[in-house]
C-alpha cells in the first residue's frame, strides 16, 4: 500500500513521534468509532500536532515510513 496522506508534513523535518493514546483522551466523535480498543497510537509532528491515530503501534510506524518519515517512540 503506497497511499500518501495529505496531512503529513512535506518539510525537511522528517521525524515524527509515535505515542499511545487513551481512548478517553480522544474527542467524543472519535471515541464512538473505536470498537473494543482501550489504547490507540498517535503520530505527531515535532510541533505536537496529531497527524494520525491508528489501531496499533506497528501500523503507526508503517504509516510514517510509507510517507517517508522517520518515526520514533515517545512514552
Amino acid at each position: 500500500m503506497d497511499t500518501k496522506y495529505e496531512n503529513f508534513p512535506q518539510s525537511d523535518d522528517r521525524i515524527v513521534y509515535v505515542r499511545p493514546v487513551s481512548i478517553e483522551d480522544l474527542p467524543e466523535d472519535v471515541q464512538g468509532q473505536v470498537q473494543g480498543a482501550r489504547t490507540l497510537f498517535a503520530v505527531h509532528n515535532s510541533d505536537g500536532e496529531r497527524l494520525a491515530v491508528v489501531h496499533d503501534e506497528r501500523l503507526a510506524f508503517v504509516l510514517a515510513r510509507q510517507n517517508d518519515l522517520a518515526p520514533v517512540y515517545v512514552h
